[in-house]
């Protein structure tokens, strides 16, 4: 047990001076992979054939992404994120996991949607799909860069109270175009 906080303090210091954060000892690099999605989906909104580029897309684990990339760090990244601090590793692998989950959930609905052939009902779904990705990329960041877990939690049911106003059914949707 006393270990671990020997670990983190020596990463801490070896991190110094690099994108890898000092505090949770992760790397808003790694984000890049949802980033890279998140700009494909937004082309989709109003080209729905960049479908097709965004199927290509698939689920990395952090050291997959950083053992693929050629950012600088790389090794140190994935040494840190083994070391980084269980109030924030917990937290941002079960962010990635919703990250991932809501794409790989949320994509066969989209590719549903986009065959129905409705550009504005597309552009709803797809504009919608992305903002959701990008909010839970966001958090990510978030833990990334040194926000605690209760401090997530308080901001998701806010977050969670929001949508619940703003969200529409699909009959909601479809009695919009009628």
């Amino acid at each position: 047990m006393s270990e671990q906080p020997t670990h983190t303090k020596t990463y801490r210091k070896l991190v110094e001076g690099t994108t890898i954060n000092n505090t949770s000892l992760l790397s808003t690099d790694y984000l890049n992979h949802f980033n890279e999605l998140v700009m494909l989906l937004e082309m989709v909104a109003d080209m729905p054939d960049m479908m097709e580029e965004v199927k290509l897309w698939h689920p990395k684990t952090y050291a997959e992404h950083f053992a693929d990339s050629v950012f600088t760090h790389k090794d140190l990244a994935i040494a840190a994120y083994e070391h980084a601090p269980i109030e924030f590793k917990d937290p941002f692998d079960k962010t990635v996991d919703a990250v991932n989950n809501a794409i790989l959930s949320g994509l066969p609905h989209l590719e549903e949607i986009i065959s129905q052939g409705d550009p504005e009902i597309i552009r709803h779904e797809a504009v919608s799909f992305t903002r959701n990705v990008q909010q839970l990329t966001e958090r990510a960041s978030a833990i990334i860069n040194g926000v605690v877990h209760e401090e997530m939690e308080t901001q998701q049911i806010v977050e969670e109270e929001d949508a619940e106003k703003t969200v529409m059914d699909q009959n909601a949707i479809d009695s919009l175009f009628n």
